[in-house]
């Protein structure tokens, strides 16, 4: 499974979100990735999801697979939105 995300925190996903959302993506049993201009990186990875240059207004895909990827998407994506809901 898959899905498509734009990340709408004006800081992007700098290193305090980036840490939430692989301690997050580490609570699944699928394998999660995160795929941004042709580049593959890890969602279980901090210097990975550090690495995606994740930046306000960037692009990209979320992939899961195994048994709770439904689950896990679901939640990734609700964590981004919570990062832009909660700017000051």
């Amino acid at each position: 499974m898959k899905c498509e995300v734009e990340i709408l925190n004006s800081l992007g996903l700098h290193a305090r979100p980036a840490a939430q959302f692989v301690k997050a993506a580490r609570q699944f049993n699928s394998k999660i990735s995160i795929s941004r201009g042709g580049d593959v990186f890890s969602a279980a990875s901090i210097l990975d999801v550090l690495s995606a240059d994740l930046g306000c207004g960037a692009k990209c895909t979320i992939e899961a697979d195994g048994p709770d990827a439904e689950a896990a998407l679901q939640r990734l994506k609700e964590l981004l939105a919570e990062f832009a809901a909660s700017e000051p």
